[in-house]
């Protein structure tokens, strides 16, 4: 492993990209963590030193991939409720979602094992936090429900969007827009003016 004391947040990354790569290939439930060391061709003594069990790496990627998401959360919660303030916190959780697409993409096909991973219970926490950021609690239910679908027109777009032809980059450009127009229709004394993502600085 070249230095006798490699970084340990890098081989903490790598043992959990090498993670990521087996739970897609075989699922979660059949990798075990000796696959896993021998994967990354260290001993299973090395991966016991960064984590103990498969459900430790697992939490550990939630804790890193997620913290840009609880660190917009904390950010968003100290700003005032504009629509400059949600298209922001829309155009930031757009590039949050990008790094952690292989997150969404182990829960989307591990979904039992979530479940039963305390992760499961944090995700939804964060969500609900989110969505009540851009959502007004006296708004009208459609606009309500605009908000949430905004959220969830992201995740969906991580996925449904690899069907469609295009660039990666202008696809999320597009998934983004969309989701701003939601936000933007349900914003009170915005109705019928829609922005572009650009466009509130």
């Amino acid at each position: 492993m070249g230095t006798p004391h490699p970084r340990r947040g890098n081989t903490r990354q790598r043992i959990q990209d090498v993670a990521l790569e087996l739970f897609a290939e075989q699922g979660y439930e059949k990798t075990s963590l000796r696959e896993i060391a021998e994967r990354l061709d260290v001993t299973k003594a090395a991966l016991y030193y960064h984590f103990k069990t498969k459900e430790d790496i697992v939490i550990g990627l939630f804790q890193d991939l997620g913290r840009p998401i609880d660190d917009l959360i904390e950010w968003a919660g100290t700003q005032p409720r504009t629509l400059e303030t949600k298209q922001e916190i829309l155009r930031r959780y757009s590039e949050a979602l990008r790094s952690a697409e292989p997150l969404f993409r182990f829960m989307q096909e591990n979904q039992a094992a979530v479940r039963d991973l305390s992760i499961g219970e944090t995700f939804k926490q964060r969500m609900i936090r989110l969505t009540g950021l851009l959502r007004e609690p006296e708004a009208e239910l459609t606009d309500q429900v605009r908000c949430i679908t905004a959220i969830f027109s992201m995740h969906a777009g991580l996925f449904a969007m690899q069907t469609l032809e295009g660039d990666p980059e202008d696809k999320r450009k597009a998934i983004l827009e969309v989701a701003t127009e939601l936000v933007t229709a349900a914003q009170p004394g915005s109705h019928g003016q829609t922005l572009s993502p650009g466009t509130a600085r």
